[in-house]
């Protein structure tokens, strides 16, 4: 029964679809996901680079029916169309396999320099979206014997076990050499993703604001030591959040700590977030342990997050303007 309780959270999102998207704590580690803007901000001199992200996270898995998340993006400046181009696949597992979301996404950002340090970015994004429910793995009170446990067939509406629809998002982002901002808009057409064949269950929109500075730790030309405040505002429906805190850079060294408050009618503080990760040449690696604050913590502790990005430069032509690399992790 008290599996049944736990995943019932699961099953009426899977029916009314008013749940909200996956995000990932490290979504600075994320930037094509975060805010489609960003595709295309790799450079390697006044040479474009090509950008393999990927991110992992699994919340809550002291729990049954645990909350999986995986991502994987490429992206990179393509100087003939005056911008960044990215592909991305997002993979989302709940309640143990009961609710899974598949995404296969494109994405194009159009580069303005404003001067030689100040660059603004705006980004599309396309997306085929696929959601499955396996109705079969779902308990219900009609199905239960009082001494012989589930053995009828419940008399609950059976749904369509698919529901595939496209979804757009859209962005912008300001940087130069220290500092960004962006915002991003996602799910723009409220795309309905009810089983019922019904209008009921629509992918409310997500609001995204983000901002970061670098500033340095050391008096190089090129500082080896940093410390990067980040923020992070997100609204999707009745949800809303801010994550703010900062990583230090020292030499191939990262450390972050941060703190996750959720607002409105449900707010609360979530969790206190220890960021570990190194970075080596054009390698990176974050691992992050989610701290669970709220009334939550003694059936949900924590959450894990891992994220990697390799970049590499490509041959290609210099491009018409003096890069800059937009501040990330």
């Amino acid at each position: 029964m008290r599996k049944i309780l736990l995943l019932l959270p699961v099953f009426c999102c899977a029916l009314s679809a008013f749940a909200q998207d996956p995000e990932f704590t490290q979504f600075y580690a994320a930037p094509v996901y975060t805010n489609p803007a960003m595709a295309g901000t790799a450079f390697c001199g006044r040479q474009a680079a090509g950008r393999v992200t990927v991110n992992y996270r699994n919340q809550w898995p002291s729990l049954p029916g645990t909350y999986r998340t995986f991502n994987a993006s490429y992206d990179q400046h393509v100087e003939k169309l005056g911008g960044g181009i990215g592909l991305m696949a997002t993979y989302d597992r709940a309640g143990a396999g009961l609710l899974t979301t598949t995404s296969f996404s494109g994405v194009y950002s159009y580069v303005q320099p404003i001067s030689k340090k100040f660059f603004i970015r705006a980004g599309l994004q396309a997306t085929y979206c696929q959601k499955s429910v396996d109705f079969s793995k779902f308990k219900f009170g009609d199905q239960i014997h009082p001494t012989r446990g589930f053995i009828y067939e419940t008399a609950e509406p059976r749904p369509t076990s698919k529901v595939s629809f496209p979804n757009f998002a859209a962005g912008i982002l300001a940087y130069n050499e220290v500092f960004y901002a962006g915002f991003a808009m996602h799910n723009i057409t409220q795309p309905v993703q009810s089983f019922y064949s019904n209008n009921d269950g629509i992918v409310p929109r997500r609001y995204t604001v983000h901002s970061g500075v670098v500033i340095p730790l050391d008096n190089k030309k090129f500082a080896t030591s940093t410390i990067s405040p980040n923020i992070l505002f997100m609204s999707q429906a009745k949800f809303t959040q801010i994550n703010f805190g900062f990583y230090i850079n020292k030499g191939p060294l990262v450390t972050g700590l941060w703190f996750r408050q959720t607002l409105g009618q449900f707010g609360n503080s979530d969790a206190l977030i220890v960021l570990l990760g190194f970075r080596k040449d054009r390698f990176k690696f974050g691992y992050n342990y989610d701290i669970t604050v709220s009334g939550a913590k003694a059936a949900a502790p924590g959450s894990h997050e891992v994220s990697a990005t390799i970049d590499w430069c490509l041959n290609s032509k210099a491009i018409r303007f003096k890069p800059l690399r937009c501040p990330d992790f």
